[in-house]
């Protein structure tokens, strides 16, 4: 059984997805980011992301976390942080925390992925996610969709040509929903 690739992004009503736009993150929110990332085992990013999610996610050198934490983000930062990491990048020469670089044929590479029987593959950004999506790649999708106008930005799965179906839904206090999808076609298809 080959394990699932699940794309996951937070989305403005208007479908920007760039981390600057949206609600910001409260507990409520950051507690579901965190119990996504335990459905995985290995988390699938492109350069700018991956760098980003450094960024704000690695344990310092210290081994103390930043002030600016409050208890969800540390959570999340706990989980994120020791989990395997594979980074598609043309440009990248080396990486560090729990991370693999990725060259040549991205698409090659994530099909051996996914032959790998484990909890499943986190997919995040929005590059490589469209490029995976247009190519039937991607076994579940996940949006948290806030009830912001942002404008600009990228724009979600921008160019890709989808049918979804809807398989759960939830709202958060904030007034975020959370739309879970499966390809119409897997949807459809008998669960093993």
């Amino acid at each position: 059984m080959l394990q699932p690739l699940r794309y996951a992004i937070n989305v403005t009503l208007d479908g920007c997805c760039s981390h600057e736009a949206g609600l910001s993150p409260d507990a409520e929110s950051m507690a579901f980011w965190t119990d996504e990332l335990r459905r995985s085992d290995t988390l699938l990013y492109g350069r700018v992301t991956y760098e980003l999610m450094e960024g704000a996610w690695r344990r310092p050198e210290s081994g103390e976390w930043p002030d600016w934490m409050d208890a969800s983000e540390v959570a999340f930062a706990e989980v994120m942080d020791p989990m395997r990491k594979v980074v598609a990048s043309a440009t990248l020469d080396a990486v560090d925390w729990n991370a693999e670089v990725v060259r040549g044929d991205v698409v090659e590479a994530v099909r051996r992925l996914k032959e790998h029987p484990r909890r499943g593959i986190s997919l995040g950004g929005v590059k490589l996610p469209a490029t995976l999506a247009a190519l039937g790649l991607i076994d579940e999708y996940t949006f948290v969709v806030h009830p912001v106008i942002a404008g600009r930005g990228p724009r979600l799965l921008d160019g890709v040509d989808l049918k979804l179906e809807l398989i759960e839904q939830r709202a958060f206090r904030s007034g975020a929903i959370v739309q879970r999808y499966r390809p119409a076609a897997q949807a459809m298809a008998p669960r093993e």
